[in-house]
């Protein structure tokens, strides 16, 4: 779908592993998910924007997400779509690590100036997707092994933060239906690559709209882009992704029963069998 018909109104590894809230609303354009939590102001309203577009027979129109009511018809501005559309190719490979990206050459296919593309570029920056070094322009940007390594580990605290604080919550039956029914999708869709990771970050997504921690919030929205590259790969084989449901189940049970210990162990068991196996398809690719 071509959603740049439609236009609107017109760095450095450290800063990878803080990119902006705004990074989430790029990846939700890659999966083309519908909004079911309502999102902090400039998300809320690029995120809104993107489903809008979504037709109501396409896979993501029925993929069990809402349209928040209470929002209108909404756009992005052209560099938040440039943005989206190279997003999108740089987390399927398409774009590989250390590959340059030439604001001419995206320029032309877009049949846009270099202007737009240069703030796409920095968006992208922002993001920690890309770097832009002087001279040398936009590159997408390559993690170590021992850097994605960091960056999971960071994320199962995390994670196991959020989930403890759900199970913990008196007010806890509000998220529970709705991951009941996650879960048991991504039961069904076991063989799925491709639907399954997307089901997983849709569902990472309601979690993380629900905890009580605005900072937190935040902070996992941010690393969720960046390590989505990597899930996918410890997301590889029909093992993995069966490992996965048993951890959902997990928090599904541990949620359930109020348990946030548990529920804790779960999310960094599931998170840390995520980094292992991503690790591993890497060295098996020869990267350091």
């Amino acid at each position: 779908m071509d959603f740049l018909l439609a236009r609107g109104p017109a760095g450095t590894r450290a800063a990878s592993y803080a990119g902006p809230l705004l990074l989430s609303m790029r990846l939700l354009t890659f999966i083309q998910l519908r909004a079911t939590v309502r999102l902090p102001n400039r998300l809320t309203r690029r995120v809104m924007a993107r489903n809008a577009a979504i037709p109501p027979e396409s896979p993501a129109a029925s993929g069990g997400g809402s349209r928040d009511p209470e929002s209108g018809p909404l756009t992005l501005s052209l560099p938040e779509q440039i943005a989206a559309r190279l997003s999108e190719r740089i987390i399927a490979g398409a774009y590989p690590p250390g590959q340059r990206i030439m604001e001419q050459v995206v320029s032309d296919e877009f049949a846009v100036s270099r202007g737009p593309v240069r703030e796409a570029l920095r968006l992208l920056e922002k993001d920690g997707l890309v770097t832009i070094l002087p001279r040398r322009g936009a590159q997408v940007t390559s993690l170590s092994i021992d850097e994605v390594r960091e960056i999971f580990n960071i994320r199962a605290v995390l994670n196991g933060l959020r989930d403890r604080g759900l199970a913990e919550d008196p007010d806890r039956a509000r998220v529970l239906p709705r991951l009941e029914a996650e879960v048991e999708a991504l039961a069904r869709l076991v063989r799925e690559q491709g639907a399954y990771v997307e089901t997983v970050f849709r569902l990472n997504r309601f979690l993380n709209g629900h905890t009580r921690n605005g900072r937190l919030r935040t902070i996992l929205s941010a690393l969720a882009l960046q390590t989505l590259r990597y899930s996918r790969l410890g997301l590889s084989t029909e093992s993995r992704r069966r490992q996965s449901i048993r951890n959902w189940q997990r928090l599904v049970k541990a949620v359930r029963d109020g348990d946030g210990e548990e529920a804790q162990r779960a999310a960094e068991r599931r998170v840390r069998d995520s980094r292992d196996a991503a690790i591993r398809e890497l060295e098996k690719q020869g990267k350091t």
